[in-house]
């Protein structure tokens, strides 16, 4: 039976569970993991490995943020998806998503995106006023990408990329720490990074036709977002080299910059997935699959931890 033409009779609880689960998404929610970077890079500073308790609290507290934030992206993902029903059917992979194949219904979709945007919001407060009000602008952002900014070139990427920033926000503020603008400025062009790579593969999923689909794609062509994704990969390394030596707070001889030539090959093994793979479109299932850069991001995690205990402080 084809799914997109004819959606089940009944739905018994734990498939209804399941379709609500791929609905969602969970697997897109390790771009949450942003919220543990300003935990992670205050690592010396804030706490220490000799004084757990201190570690455990801001760890648990970066936690709270995380959960959040995973429930205010489920309801942005379902309300997203209500509101591109008749585009995601013509597309050859969305189609085939609940809610655009009928298997979901509706009102079910929008009684869930309600309970997460309501729990979310609550959490965020419960664990601090700061907290809570990024994740209220997090989800006026949503709403305003679902409904606007998508359909406008290029904003709809840095309607995407604006996401990103507000994760790494809202790990800075729920610990109550301050974060150099440059690792800001990091997330950012990396987030463009990823969004121009996932416009590119979804124009060659389409094979260059993108009417019906998402209005801003027929305006994009694959030249352009190639000069665009090299012009923000370049960005992203120079900005993160000029953190590694000026950021305050960080080792004053310099040794970040031993972390820099795995952000390097991290940016340039993605570039060679979208050019040579034409992968891109699902920048978590890239992260989950691809071994290079999965030990990269290690190498690079390992390097700093390793800085950042022998030379600050």
């Amino acid at each position: 039976m084809d799914e997109t033409q004819q959606a089940p009779d009944h739905t018994g609880p734990l498939t209804l569970a399941r379709l609500l689960l791929r609905s969602i998404r969970p697997k897109q929610w390790p771009k949450n993991l942003l919220v543990y970077a300003a935990f992670f890079f205050t690592l010396n500073d804030q706490w220490t490995f000799d004084q757990p308790g201190d570690a455990g609290v801001l760890l648990a507290r970066a936690t709270g943020a995380f959960v959040v934030f995973s429930a205010l992206a489920g309801a942005t993902y379902l309300l997203n998806d209500l509101a591109d029903l008749n585009r995601d059917r013509l597309h050859p992979r969305k189609r085939f998503r609940p809610l655009a194949s009928g298997a979901l219904s509706v009102p079910a979709g929008v009684a869930v995106a309600v309970i997460l945007v309501g729990g979310g919001l609550v959490g965020g407060f419960a664990l601090s006023l700061e907290l809570g009000v990024v994740a209220v602008v997090y989800v006026l952002l949503q709403v305003a990408y679902s409904s606007w900014l998508k359909h406008l070139v290029i904003l709809d990427v840095m309607g995407l990329g604006a996401g990103f920033l507000l994760r790494a926000i809202a790990g800075a503020v729920v610990i109550d720490v301050p974060i150099s603008p440059w690792l800001y400025a990091c997330t950012a062009l990396a987030s463009l990074f990823i969004g121009f790579g996932k416009r590119r593969n979804e124009m060659s999923l389409l094979g260059g036709r993108s009417t019906g689909t998402r209005s801003s794609l027929s305006q994009y062509t694959i030249p352009l977002l190639d000069q665009l994704i090299t012009i923000v990969a370049t960005a992203t390394l120079v900005a993160y080299t000029l953190y590694t030596v000026t950021a305050e707070g960080l080792p004053e001889n310099n040794s970040m910059l031993l972390t820099v030539p795995f952000v390097g090959y991290g940016l340039f093994r993605y570039l060679f997935l979208i050019h040579s793979l034409n992968l891109g479109e699902s920048p978590e299932e890239i992260l989950l699959a691809d071994r290079p850069l999965q030990a990269a991001i290690l190498l690079w995690v390992v390097a700093s931890v390793a800085v950042l205990l022998l030379y600050r402080g």
